[in-house]
């Protein structure tokens, strides 16, 4: 965990919040909002958001996330099913609260945060 938590605020800049036009990503206090108002995610939307922000305008694998999210048990998925109900359940919250859908899924690659 501590190494996780250098790593993350590496890649951030020492920031404790990021601001992504309308979006608002709280590091310390684990929350995201959009245009000032609250968006509810389970830990693992928060980590696969954050995780594919710190990886912005980049693909990202379907194995790198199942691996980012599962740790060593990313092998024992033998479907990526759950990536996909986690991205579509992140793309649906950030959307209902007006947010842009800066989620592209890029075909037999995986997936990018575009900005």
């Amino acid at each position: 965990a501590r190494i996780a938590a250098l790593i993350r605020r590496r890649r951030f800049d020492g920031n404790k919040v990021l601001i992504i036009n309308e979006l608002t990503i709280d590091l310390q206090g684990k929350s995201i909002h959009s245009h000032n108002k609250s968006v509810d995610f389970t830990r693992k939307e928060y980590d696969l958001l954050l995780y594919l922000v710190s990886n912005k305008n980049r693909v990202v694998s379907k194995n790198a996330i199942a691996e980012h999210l599962s740790g060593d048990n990313a092998e024992a998925f033998n479907n990526f099913d759950f990536i996909y109900t986690h991205i579509k359940n992140i793309k649906r919250k950030l959307v209902a609260s007006g947010c842009q859908d800066y989620i592209r899924s890029i075909y037999g690659m995986g997936y990018k945060f575009e900005i």
